[in-house]
C-alpha cells in the first residue's frame, strides 16, 4: 500500500531546546564528549535504543517530557555549554586560514565508496569507510576547503548475526533517512536537488543529501526515488551488494555524478581526491567538461584534470582492484567516449596496462594511475608493494622512482578516545591535545600522569567491555533459543583482571584471525593458567560472498564452546563501530596477524594504542614502521614465505612464544602497591611516542602539503589565460612521444685512468642524437650506484648531464660520477623527457637507456 502524500515530520522542541536541532544534525557532537553526555541525559534508554542517534532521539522524546527537559536549569546549562562549544569551533580560525588562505571556497572534493562516521549513519563496512570518515573530522579540525562526495545506501552494509553452527547470516533493514542527521540539498528554487545520468537503460535520477561533518559537508547520491524505475532504484540499493554489474553502476554513480552533483550546486573543485579506484571515472566526467567547458581536445584535458587529480591506493591485494569486461565498460560509456573524441579502442586502454590487448579488463586502479598527478599508498611498506604491483605502467623505470609514494594513515583522535581518557588527557596534558594531535610535546606530558591515575582509568575500560561483552553474548545467545545454563554461563564469561587480547577487523583469510587457535593445547594451557589467565573477544564481518572467511568465524565460535576455554574466548556478533570503540577502549593488547605484505595500513591498532593497549603484530602495514621493543611487540621479524602452511606453523609459534615469554609475564608483575609499573611505563611510552605520529592531523597535513597544495598551483598554472599552458603542455608531449624513438645514444665515453678514490670522481661524455628533439626536451642522465654479485647495479640515483655542443646531427653532454663510497661501483646513462618549464617537469613518459 503506497500513500497518496507523504511529508517530512520534524521534531517539535520547545524554544530553550531549538538550539539543540543545529547540533544533533553536525556529527561534532560525536567527538566532543559533553555533547555526547547532553544527548545521554535527555532519555538515557533512547540513547541505546537508537543506537546513539540524537536526530531520532529528538523526534521520539514525548512531548511532556521535552516540556520538563526544557524547565530544567541543569539541562539548559549543558546545553549552553555545549552550544557555546559548537560555536566556537564553528567561527573560529583554523590552521588552513592561518597559514594557507582565507578563502572558504571549497577547492577540495574528496570521494569515496563509503564513509565511517558514526554508528547511526551505517553507510561503511570498514576500513576504508573509517578512514574515509576521519579524513573529513581532520579536514573539519583544520579547516580545510573540502567536501565529501560518497552514496547515500538505503541498506548500508549487512548486520551480521550467526546461527546455532556458528554460520555468519546477513540482515539488511532499511536506513531511516529521515531520522539520521542527513538533508536533502535543495536548489535556488528550493526544490530537492536531482541530477540525471544517462545508463543503457535510459536516464537515472540521483537525489542529493547532506552530512554535515564540522566544518565539511558531504554529499551523499541516492536514486531510490519515484523518478526511477525500480530496477535503478537499486543502485544506492547496499554497499558492496550485487553483481559486477552492479559495482560498475555504482562507480558509475559516485565518479560522474558525484562531480556532475557539486557542479550543480556550483562547487567546481580544483583538486579531486579519489580515495580507492572506485571514484575513478571522475576523471573521464572532468576531462569531458574540460573540454567542452575550455573548448580543449582531450589530450589537453587529460593534461589539465590530471593536475588536479589526486589518487590513494589502500590494496595490496590483486583481487582488491576492480577490473570490468570491455565489453561492459562500453555498454555504460558508448555515449561518453564519441564526446571526449576517442575511438571504442582508445577509450578502453586508458584502463589498460596493455594496450595493444583486446581482452584485458578495464582495470579502475589503472584509470586512475593514469590520471592522477599525485599518487599514494597507505604506508611505507605498502608504497613498496604498490610499486612493484604497478610498476608495468611506466616500463624501464627503476622501481624507486616509481610515480607512487606514500602517506600512512591515521585516526581522528577525539572520535576514538574513551570518555574516562579525554577526561585524563584534559588534567594532564591540557586542551591543546585536540588541536595539535601531531604536537610530539604535548603527547610527551602522558608520562606525568601519575601511574596509578592512568591505570585505574584502563580498569574502568577493562571492566566496561567486559560488562558490554557479556550482555552481547547474553543477547546472542537469548536470540538463538539457548538453554537456560548457557544465558547463566554467558553472564560468568570473562574477568575483568584478567589479560584481555582483542582482534577485530574484515575477516578476509589473509588476516588470520585463526592464527591463534593454530595449535589449540598450548592456547588452552596459556588461557587457563591458575596463576596468569588470559582472555580474547573477537569480532568482525565476511563479506557475505566470503565462505571461507565466514568458516573461520565459524571455527572460532566452535572453538569458545569448549568447557575448558569458554569462559575465556568470546566472539561479539554485528562489528560495527560501537563494538570497535568497546574494543578498542577497554582491551590490554590489540592482536593482528596479517599475512604479510598484505594489510595496507591498518588502523585499528592506533586506536586500541590512543586509548593504552599494547600492538602485539605481525610486521605489516603501520606496524613495520611504528614497531620498536618499547612499545609493543613484533610477531616475527618482517619474513615473507612462499609456503602459507609453513608460514602459519612459523608465526603461530612466535606469537604463543612471545605470550609465553614476554607479555604474560609482564602484565602479571606486580608491584608491592599493586601496580604493574613496567606495563604501564611500556603503556605512557606507546602513547607518547605514537600518538603524534599515527593520526588523521598529520595525516591530513601531509596530504595537503604533498598533494593538495601543490595540485592547486599546477592546476591553476594551467588553466590561467584559457589553458595556455595545458594547451602548450600537451602539445610538448605529443612530439616529445613521437619522435621518441628516434633517439639514438651514439657513443659514451670516460676519462677512465688510473686507480679511484673516495672523494674523486669519474668524467664522462655522451653523444646523443635526439632527431627532432632539442636538448631542452630531455634529461641526459648518468645513473650511477653498486654493482652487485649478479652484475645488476643497486642502489644507484642519477646525476643530470650538461649539454655542452652539437656536431653535426649529433648533441655532446658531459657529466660527472662522484665517488662517495669504496666497492665495485658502475653507471649506465638514460634519457628521460624533461619540459623546459621546471612547474611542469613531467619525467614519467617515456626512458630509453644505454
Amino acid at each position: 500500500m503506497h500513500p497518496v502524500e507523504s511529508f517530512f515530520v520534524k521534531a517539535s522542541l520547545p524554544e530553550k531546546l531549538e538550539s539543540m536541532r543545529d547540533v544533533a544534525y553536525n556529527l561534532w557532537w560525536y567527538w566532543n564528549v559533553q555533547a555526547v553526555k547532553l544527548f545521554y541525559r535527555l532519555e538515557p534508554g533512547l540513547w541505546e535504543e537508537k543506537y546513539h542517534n540524537p536526530v531520532n532521539i529528538l523526534g521520539n522524546i514525548t512531548q511532556s517530557r521535552l516540556d520538563v527537559l526544557a524547565s530544567d536549569e541543569g539541562i539548559q546549562a549543558h546545553l549552553e555549554r555545549v552550544k557555546s562549544s559548537y560555536d566556537i569551533y564553528m567561527n573560529e580560525s583554523t590552521w588552513y586560514s592561518r597559514t594557507i588562505s582565507k578563502d572558504t571556497e571549497k577547492k577540495i572534493a574528496y570521494f569515496s565508496l563509503e564513509f565511517g562516521l558514526a554508528e547511526c549513519v551505517p553507510i561503511y563496512s570498514g576500513g576504508l569507510g573509517i578512514l574515509a570518515g576521519d579524513h573529513l573530522k581532520s579536514a573539519s579540525d583544520l579547516g580545510l576547503p573540502l567536501v565529501g562526495v560518497g552514496l547515500l545506501y538505503q541498506e548500508g552494509y549487512f548486520r551480521q548475526y550467526l546461527n546455532n553452527d556458528g554460520w555468519q547470516q546477513e540482515m539488511y533493514p532499511d536506513n531511516d533517512f529521515y531520522n539520521m542527521p542527513v538533508m536533502p540539498v535543495t536548489d535556488k528554487k528550493g526544490e530537492e536537488l536531482i541530477i540525471e545520468l544517462e545508463y543503457p537503460d535510459g536516464p537515472v535520477h540521483t537525489k542529493v543529501w547532506k552530512i554535515t561533518v564540522g566544518r565539511v559537508p558531504l554529499y551523499l547520491l541516492d536514486t531510490n526515488i519515484s523518478q526511477n524505475t525500480i530496477k535503478n532504484r537499486g543502485i544506492t540499493s547496499a554497499l558492496y551488494g550485487g553483481d559486477q554489474e552492479m559495482r560498475l553502476k555504482q562507480e558509475m554513480l559516485l565518479g560522474v555524478g558525484g562531480l556532475r552533483a557539486l557542479y550543480a550546486m556550483d562547487i567546481w573543485p580544483t583538486v579531486c581526491h579519489m580515495n580507492e579506484g572506485h571514484a575513478a571515472f571522475l576523471a573521464l566526467e572532468r576531462i569531458r567538461t574540460l573540454m567542452e567547458n575550455e573548448s580543449l581536445t582531450f589530450d589537453e584535458a587529460l593534461e589539465l584534470a590530471k593536475a588536479g587529480n589526486v589518487f590513494t591506493t589502500h590494496t595490496p591485494v590483486e583481487a582488491g582492484h576492480d577490473r570490468f569486461p570491455p565489453a561492459l565498460v562500453l555498454k555504460y560509456f558508448d555515449h561518453f567516449y564519441s564526446d571526449l573524441g576517442l575511438t571504442a579502442e582508445e577509450f578502453l586502454s586508458l584502463g589498460k596496462i596493455n594496450q595493444k590487448s583486446t581482452t584485458e579488463p578495464f582495470c579502475m586502479t589503472v584509470l586512475a594511475l593514469k590520471c592522477a598527478d599525485k599518487s599514494n599508498a597507505v604506508s611505507r611498506l605498502h608504497m613498496h608493494v604498490s610499486r612493484e604491483m604497478w610498476e608495468s605502467l611506466w616500463p624501464g623505470y627503476p622501481r624507486d622512482e616509481i610515480p607512487i609514494s606514500h602517506i600512512t594513515n591515521g585516526i581522528h583522535v577525539a572520535s576514538w578516545v574513551s570518555q574516562d581518557m579525554v577526561e585524563l588527557f584534559e588534567r594532564y596534558l591540557g586542551p591543546r591535545w585536540r588541536n595539535e594531535p601531531a604536537c610530539e610535546e604535548i603527547w610527551a606530558r602522558i608520562n606525568d600522569i601519575p601511574d596509578e591515575e592512568i591505570w585505574r582509568t584502563h580498569e574502568r575500560r577493562v571492566e566496561r567491555l567486559v560488562s558490554f561483552a557479556r550482555n552481547r553474548l547474553y543477547a546472542q545467545l537469548k536470540r538463538r533459543g539457548s538453554s537456560e545454563a548457557e544465558l547463566n554461563l554467558a553472564q560468568g564469561a570473562l574477568n575483568s583482571e584478567t589479560l584481555t587480547i582483542g582482534f577485530a577487523r574484515r575477516f578476509a583469510t589473509y588476516k588470520r584471525a585463526d592464527l591463534i587457535f593454530r595449535d589449540i593445547s598450548r592456547l588452552t594451557e596459556i588461557l587457563t593458567n591458575t596463576d596468569r589467565p588470559v582472555q580474547f573477544i573477537f569480532a568482525g564481518k565476511a563479506h557475505p560472498r566470503d565462505d571461507e572467511g565466514k568458516d573461520i568465524i565459524r571455527r572460532i565460535v566452535h572453538w569458545s564452546r569448549r568447557p575448558d576455554i569458554r569462559r575465556h574466548v568470546v566472539f561479539i556478533e554485528d562489528y560495527d563501530m560501537c563494538v570497535a570503540r568497546y574494543l578498542v577502549q577497554g582491551v590490554d593488547v590489540w592482536l593482528n596477524t596479517p599475512r604479510r605484505p598484505l594489510e595496507a595500513s591498518g588502523t585499528s591498532g592506533m586506536k586500541a594504542a590512543a586509548n593504552g593497549a599494547l600492538n602485539l603484530s605481525i610486521l605489516d602495514g603501520w606496524w613495520d614502521e611504528a614497531y620498536e621493543s618499547e612499545v609493543g611487540w613484533a610477531i616475527g621479524s618482517g619474513e615473507v614465505y612462499k609456503d602459507s602452511t609453513y608460514q602459519d606453523n612459523v608465526e603461530s609459534n612466535a606469537l604463543y612464544n612471545v605470550l609465553e615469554k614476554d607479555i604474560i609475564p609482564l602484565f602479571y608483575d606486580i608491584s608491592t602497591d599493586g601496580l604493574p609499573r613496567r606495563w604501564i611505563k611500556k603503556m605512557k611510552t606507546a602513547m607518547s611516542r605514537l600518538l603524534p605520529v599515527f593520526n588523521t592531523d598529520r595525516m591530513v597535513h601531509e596530504y595537503s602539503s604533498k598533494c593538495y597544495q601543490p595540485s592547486i598551483e599546477r592546476y591553476n598554472q594551467l588553466i590561467a589565460d584559457n589553458a595556455a599552458k595545458a594547451r602548450e603542455f600537451a602539445l610538448w608531449k605529443q612530439k616529445v612521444l613521437a619522435n621518441w624513438d628516434h633517439i639514438k645514444i651514439v657513443k659514451i665515453e670516460s676519462g677512465r685512468t688510473g686507480e679511484f678514490k673516495v672523494g674523486g670522481r669519474l668524467n664522462v661524455t655522451a653523444i646523443i642524437n635526439l632527431g627532432k628533439l632539442e636538448p631542452n626536451d630531455v634529461a641526459v642522465e648518468l645513473y650511477g650506484g653498486l654493482v652487485d654479485a649478479a652484475g645488476s647495479l643497486v642502489d644507484a640515483s642519477p646525476i643530470r648531464m650538461d649539454w655542452k655542443s652539437k656536431k653535426s646531427s649529433d648533441h655532446i653532454f658531459e657529466g660527472a660520477l662522484p665517488f662517495v663510497r669504496s666497492g665495485k661501483i658502475g653507471y649506465s646513462l638514460r634519457i628521460i623527457p624533461s619540459h623546459p618549464d621546471s612547474t611542469l617537469y613531467h619525467n614519467h613518459m617515456a626512458i630509453k637507456w644505454a
